[in-house]
């Protein structure tokens, strides 16, 4: 089973225009409202692809009970730990082939919450075989909180996946408890090593050699359209992937979360972890909703893509 884990959940709302007017009204005769949060994203596919997945996390409000209910349609197993103010919203506006993202900062989760959590979370994965996290954590939780849960899995010899950004990786990257694998983009990266990293592939290879990451087995580096650098232990490896037409790009991170967490859990090689992880971002992208892909496509798309060593 893999576990997959949102703390600070949403409900995702798409709106899609031909041009956004500012100052004025904009009529959406295109709307898609879905379970968000970068983890339920993960889950999503994961249930897709016909993994054993159950999604958790912190839930509670009005949204919250509208989540499970779709997540009750979809059959997907979750098992949240309630919390007593309302989840958030997250408006992600397309127009003129870009987007425009208005994210909510959530509920205030106090120490009593957060400490159930915990407690919820160690019994939770005595069954799964791999443990995802992703996206940001809620205001009112220490921001060495995924550090608590990463030394939870540890404990028990569960792997993790990980896949966050800003202060809550740099302290995971800085102390003692480390995940199996990081996803970070150009971007991230730039932040946790303080310089600008150039979108290249030898720039990317000599910022994964900073001692920063030597205790991270795997590390994969997302870089769009251009595919992804990864690392695993010592062995380098150039992501290539086919020019395909965007639709919402929206999720396909978590999508390729996803691929590399069934991949891992079903003991794939590195080259087929690394093709089905993006061929499920780009299938994701080719979708007008979030967090789903077609799975027709999938072969034909793996087939598309190579995973070279550098």
């Amino acid at each position: 089973m893999i576990v997959t884990i949102t703390m600070n959940p949403s409900i995702d709302v798409s709106y899609q225009l031909d041009t956004l007017k500012i100052d004025t009204i904009n009529r959406v005769a295109k709307t898609s409202k879905t379970a968000g949060g970068k983890g339920l994203n993960v889950t999503r596919v994961l249930k897709q692809i016909g993994a054993d997945v159950t999604a958790s996390g912190l839930m509670g409000g009005f949204l919250g009970e509208q989540i499970k209910k779709e997540l009750d349609t979809l059959n997907v197993k979750h098992d949240f730990s309630p919390i007593n103010d309302e989840i958030r919203n997250c408006i992600a506006i397309l127009h003129e082939g870009k987007q425009t993202e208005i994210l909510e900062s959530g509920p205030v989760i106090s120490l009593q919450e957060g400490n159930q959590f915990l407690k919820h979370f160690e019994q939770l994965i005595q069954q799964a075989s791999i443990v995802s996290f992703s996206g940001s954590l809620p205001l009112g939780l220490p921001k060495n909180f995924y550090a608590e849960m990463i030394k939870i899995c540890n404990s028990k010899n569960k792997d993790v996946l990980l896949d966050c950004s800003g202060e809550g990786l740099k302290r995971i990257l800085n102390g003692s408890e480390k995940p199996l694998l990081i996803k970070p983009n150009i971007e991230e990266l730039s932040s946790v090593l303080g310089r600008k990293i150039m979108n290249d592939l030898a720039a990317i290879k000599a910022a994964l050699m900073s001692p920063l990451f030597s205790d991270i087995e795997w590390i994969v580096v997302s870089m769009g359209s251009q595919g992804a650098v990864a690392k695993h232990k010592d062995i380098f490896y150039k992501v290539v992937i086919p020019k395909v037409e965007v639709k919402n790009p929206v999720g396909s991170g978590d999508a390729t979360v996803a691929g590399l967490a069934f991949g891992l859990s079903e003991g794939k090689s590195d080259e087929e972890i690394l093709k089905m992880a993006n061929a499920l971002g780009i299938l994701n992208a080719q979708e007008a909703m979030t967090g789903h892909v077609d799975m027709t496509k999938f072969e034909k798309t793996m087939d598309q893509i190579e995973v070279l060593t550098v």
